[in-house]
């Protein structure tokens, strides 16, 4: 495993009863890069995910992070090594503050403990570095906002910041933007960049436009396989892709109406435009 790579993967495979939704899938994610996973709905990109996490496990295959095998360890022996995750939908405790989210999150440094419930002082001793998480991605001002009352941008905010506590080296974001208006897109694009100059960023997302912007590499899949990888210029402009996203004229004319192809059609469109 070569020194700038801190997550590789060969032939990972997963079956779900004879359907196969990830399929030999070949990743190497670069040291202080921010790498795209993108792909049509049902490409397999969450579960592919739920696998570098161990969420699932694989039907086979290898996942290797910072030269170690993986492959068979629990999800909070995968997290405590600095790989961290963030989910399509926002995990937040929603009624409790902002800060007092991230002091718990901060307190998982001390292992399994559960000292919050009953012991206030082992809290008051993250507030600092709690506060100087909340304003890193720009919540300083939402500090004693209750999490359930936060509009939807920035409670995805504050789980960045409960993920950033656990001091992760690589980072996986699963659609960041998703439900987004534009407003709360171009922070939360704001916000990853920041987040990824000291460390890795592993994203799912739809959005194309914020992918060009941000990603260094692109890992398309396309029914649980690599389509193609490269930059953007790159991926963009690959036949393969292009009908993945777009179908076949011949599927176009067939099935104009199909929710997914539509989809990802305007997705891909808005991308290319932006680019």
């Amino acid at each position: 495993m070569p020194e700038d790579v801190i997550l590789e993967t060969e032939g990972l495979t997963k079956e779900f009863r004879g359907f196969v939704a990830v399929h030999e899938v070949d990743l190497r994610v670069r040291r202080g890069t921010i790498h795209a996973l993108i792909g049509p709905n049902g490409a397999g990109k969450t579960t592919c995910f739920n696998l570098l996490t161990r969420f699932l496990s694989p039907s086979r295959g290898s996942i290797r992070y910072c030269g170690r095998p993986i492959t068979s360890a629990r999800p909070a022996e995968v997290a405590r090594l600095g790989m961290v995750r963030s989910f399509q939908i926002s995990a937040v405790f929603a009624s409790m503050t902002a800060l007092e989210n991230v002091r718990i999150a901060l307190q998982r440094r001390r292992g399994g403990s559960f000292d919050f419930w009953h012991s206030p002082r082992v809290l008051e001793g993250f507030t600092g570095e709690a506060r100087e998480l909340l304003d890193a991605v720009g919540l300083a001002a939402d500090a004693d906002t209750v999490a359930g009352e936060l509009p939807y941008g920035r409670k995805r905010a504050l789980e960045i910041a409960t993920t950033l506590a656990l001091d992760p080296e690589l980072l996986l974001l699963d659609e960041p933007t998703a439900g987004m208006g534009q407003e709360d897109v171009s922070k939360t694009a704001a916000l990853i960049r920041r987040v990824a100059d000291k460390r890795t960023v592993l994203m799912v997302e739809h959005n194309l436009g914020i992918v060009a912007d941000l990603s260094d590499t692109i890992t398309v899949l396309a029914r649980g396989e690599v389509l193609a990888e490269g930059d953007y210029a790159a991926v963009s402009a690959n036949p393969q892709v292009i009908e993945a996203y777009l179908g076949s004229e011949h599927d176009r004319d067939e099935d104009r109406d199909d929710d997914a192809v539509g989809a990802g059609a305007g997705n891909w469109s808005a991308g290319v435009g932006h680019a």
